[in-house]
């Protein structure tokens, strides 16, 4: 038994070193935006190469997270979105938390544990449908957009949401292609303690009606599939 636990101490100790080296090597102080219309223009000009129109129009969307594990099927304009895991189906009331519905292995379930369930299913919609529409968001209420200088000369759109989600006061700072495009991120958020990793917005593609999003992510060595992403109207 002494064995064992000195094992694990050495193991917990070389977690925290090994963290800790980390942290200090990748993380990044939140950066400094100049709030300008020029971010408003720039944060335009991205809306526009991702069919921000077709998207105020857009019914539904399917895709999937976790490695599959987590599916979604989105009403976007009724407010609702069927969110299954595991054995679990919730149909959540985006408007409505107490009109939502849950299931269990086909059973309707009732109770305490139904909105303990509802709060999951929400929590991962949030987190999950983030992924897929972020650049959507930049104008959402609560946000703030400003520029920020990168070392090579271009420039990035900060986005900080100080209210709404999840975890309000996250910060991120998109890079954009010549062609307007988002092509990566990099976050400052309360769920990851190093400031600034950065994921890519990769395999972009058009959608049945008409707007554009990602397929794929990468975080590192880590990939997020996002599954067979649609989005349609009818």
């Amino acid at each position: 038994m002494k064995k064992i636990f000195k094992f694990l101490l050495f193991v917990l100790g070389f977690l925290i070193v090994t963290l800790t080296i980390l942290y200090v090597i990748y993380n990044k102080p939140l950066p400094e935006g100049e709030k300008t219309n020029k971010a408003d223009v720039l944060a335009h000009k991205m809306l526009t190469a991702i069919n921000n129109d077709a998207y105020k129009n857009a019914k539904f969307f399917e895709w999937s997270f976790a490695g599959g594990s987590h599916t979604y099927k989105w009403d976007k304009q009724n407010g609702e979105v069927d969110v299954t895991w595991s054995d679990k189906l919730v149909k959540l009331n985006l408007g409505n938390s107490n009109k939502s519905q849950v299931f269990e292995n086909g059973a309707e379930v009732i109770g305490d544990s139904k909105f303990d369930l509802i709060t999951t299913a929400t929590d991962y919609f949030n987190n999950d449908s983030f992924w897929l529409v972020a650049p959507f968001k930049i104008f959402d209420n609560g946000t703030t957009r400003s520029i920020v200088n990168f070392e090579d000369g271009t420039e990035g759109l900060m986005v900080t949401y100080e209210s709404g989600g999840t975890t309000p006061g996250d910060s991120y700072v998109w890079k954009l292609n010549e062609k307007d495009l988002p092509i990566s991120y990099q976050m400052w958020v309360k769920i990851i303690p190093v400031g600034g990793l950065e994921a890519t917005w990769d395999n972009w593609k058009q959608m049945e009606n008409g707007i554009y999003l990602p397929t794929s992510h990468k975080l590192g060595p880590i990939t997020l599939d996002m599954g067979n992403v649609r989005s349609y109207n009818q």
